[in-house]
């Protein structure tokens, strides 16, 4: 296995692990060697990908949290540190968005999405972050989207909460080095179950330079880099991985 990315002796958490992008992150940290802790609110699910993962050889933890309460996100922080002892890789993974036009938009569900795409987030990174600082040190990842970066109606408070992601991953990069490594994923369309939901099951093109939405393993190769040596120096970072889209 090349040395950059081999993750023998780290512990992952994964939020949202149970599916989609996130399963894809949690299998291919432990096909490289990686410990990982499965959350998502649905127990049943992070169980069946922690199963996959011990198969493989790893241990591999299923924690069920709602990571939009911070009551939730402390308790999972209790319990990830009590059964691996450490998180080496934290990704912030977990987010919804739901598509309606924003005049119809309730105070609970924007409450919902905010708090699932950044309140949560942020308290998580943080609290990890002075964890990773006290001891040897360690990498996050936050996972946004490219709508954080352009106009996407029907969205707004998904995107905004999601651009607020990328300032957060800037601010706790200077806050927590240089021991901590803070960097923001941002994915574009990919395929996973949800797309399901889209009138062309994400078969057709799509006006991107790469001109059709991308398979999980795109964008989980980048998330592998940033969670390895290889991006020793890439911090404070909002990495594109959406086809060129913007």
């Amino acid at each position: 296995m090349d040395p950059l990315f081999d993750f023998t002796g780290k512990v992952a958490l994964v939020t949202g692990g149970s599916r989609g992008l996130g399963y894809q992150m949690v299998k291919a940290l432990a096909e490289r060697g990686a410990d990982v802790i499965v959350a998502s609110r649905k127990l049943e699910n992070c169980e069946a990908v922690a199963e996959e993962c011990r198969a493989l050889g790893r241990r591999a933890w299923a924690i069920s949290a709602h990571v939009g309460k911070w009551d939730q996100c402390d308790r999972l922080i209790e319990e990830a540190y009590a059964a691996a002892g450490k998180v080496d890789i934290l990704i912030n993974n977990a987010g919804m968005s739901p598509r309606m036009p924003s005049h119809e938009v309730t105070e609970a569900l924007f409450d919902s999405v905010v708090n699932l795409n950044f309140k949560g987030p942020f308290r998580l990174a943080s609290q990890i972050a002075k964890r990773m600082f006290d001891g040897e040190g360690g990498c996050i990842i936050n996972v946004t989207s490219s709508g954080s970066m352009m106009p996407l109606p029907q969205v707004v408070a998904y995107g905004s909460s999601k651009a607020a992601l990328n300032a957060m991953g800037r601010s706790l990069a200077w806050e927590y080095a240089p021991k901590v490594r803070v960097n923001t994923l941002s994915p574009g369309a990919f395929r996973t179950d949800i797309v399901e939901a889209w009138p062309d099951k994400g078969q057709g093109p799509i006006p991107i330079p790469r001109g059709h939405a991308a398979e999980p393993e795109d964008i989980v190769t980048a998330a592998l880099f940033l969670a390895s040596p290889a991006s020793v120096n890439v911090t404070g970072s909002i990495v594109r991985c959406d086809g060129g889209q913007h």
